[in-house]
């Protein structure tokens, strides 16, 4: 439903809560709402991402009967609040829950607005606009955190981005500039079953930008949301590029700066063993068994795989594929049993790999 739409919600206030600002937790809301209480402004955001974390004002609540009303607009698509966030007034200790039933009513409803043109989207767009004026600057090292909306047809993705990062180079005529990138996180409903995922896809093209000299990335497949493109865990992305920038920019050589990389994989009685770098102190299973890995044979078929470390590498297999070929790990939009880890905590990137030999 495109429009307007009101939600209100009528809530009991104890005594204690009166004379005091109070925190509002409103979770996210699709695209844009302004929110009252008691009839008092107390906060608005004009479209969907950041999260609705708003302040009411000590002299709002009154003792007893209070009422929450929320503008919403919706552009296009499906508007509304979005599920499994926070959504409660007080404090994080004391609050009143805000989840269940509210009460609505459409105001306006509109056609769907068009997609907006984004000139940045264009090509040669972004780097005329925020690139160019920036090449003369002396410049220590780029951070990149972008690859959502290449999901759509990921499988070139390694060539437009090593190219980029060539000619970024070229033109700040630095041709070892290190390159600093996040992976993307992990993003909308976890699959029960092994399956095809753009989102993947997208983290192996990634994974295979590495072979590019001077660069490293940071995983944080650990770090999203299944409910939000922009995970609002920012220190795991700043920290991991911030090991990497120390190693890779500043050339501390004895640091661990990222988690296992599949390095080789092998074949044997019936099993595969994976090879890993940036295994720092050694593999980690966190909190139980390996989770996440996958194998198929000749023909193609993915199915869920028992792992297991055996000192630097892991075994993996599935009794009923005879002679698997091809291993995959966190391979899904949201792999959220991934658990394979370095033991200085670091995540083990998603991979796809098919074996070159066998033992």
């Amino acid at each position: 439903m495109n429009g307007i739409v009101w939600f209100r919600k009528t809530i009991d206030v104890p005594k204690s809560m009166v004379g005091k600002s109070a925190k509002l937790m409103m979770g996210a809301i699709v695209d844009a709402d302004t929110i009252y209480v008691n009839g008092v402004e107390v906060g608005n955001t004009t479209y969907q991402y950041p999260p609705r974390r708003y302040t009411v004002p000590k002299d709002v609540l009154v003792e007893g009967e209070n009422v929450i009303a929320v503008r919403v607009i919706n552009n296009r698509g499906k508007g509304g609040f979005v599920t499994e966030k926070p959504y409660w007034l007080g404090e994080p200790n004391a609050h009143i829950d805000l989840t269940g039933t509210w009460q609505f009513k459409v105001s306006v409803l509109a056609d769907e607005l068009p997609n907006h043109t984004f000139i940045h989207y264009k090509p040669t767009g972004l780097f005329n606009a925020m690139i160019a004026p920036a090449i003369d600057y002396k410049v220590k090292g780029i951070i990149w955190y972008q690859g959502e909306s290449n999901t759509g047809s990921p499988s070139n993705y390694q060539a437009l981005f090593t190219n980029m990062i060539k000619d970024w180079r070229e033109n700040m005529n630095v041709q070892d500039l290190p390159f600093l990138y996040v992976q993307l996180a992990n993003f909308m409903p976890a699959s029960e079953r092994p399956k095809q995922s753009n989102w993947a896809e997208l983290r192996e093209q990634q994974r295979l930008s590495l072979n590019e000299p001077n660069t490293a990335m940071a995983v944080i497949i650990d770090s999203g949301e299944w409910n939000d493109i922009h995970p609002l865990n920012k220190y795991a992305p700043g920290h991991r590029l911030a090991l990497a920038a120390q190693s890779i920019t500043y050339n501390n050589i004895s640091l661990v700066y990222s988690g296992p990389e599949i390095n080789t994989v092998q074949q044997e009685d019936g099993a595969l063993l994976l090879s890993f770098r940036h295994i720092g102190g050694g593999l980690v299973a966190k909190g139980g068994d390996l989770q996440e890995f996958a194998i198929a044979g000749k023909g193609g078929k993915y199915v869920w795989a028992q792992a297991k470390i055996i000192g630097q590498q892991i075994k993996v297999w599935n009794n009923k594929v005879i002679s698997p070929v091809t291993v995959r790990y966190a391979w899904a939009d949201n792999p959220a049993n991934a658990n394979l880890y370095n033991q200085e905590g670091l995540p083990a990137s998603p991979f796809e790999v098919t074996i070159k030999n066998k033992r």
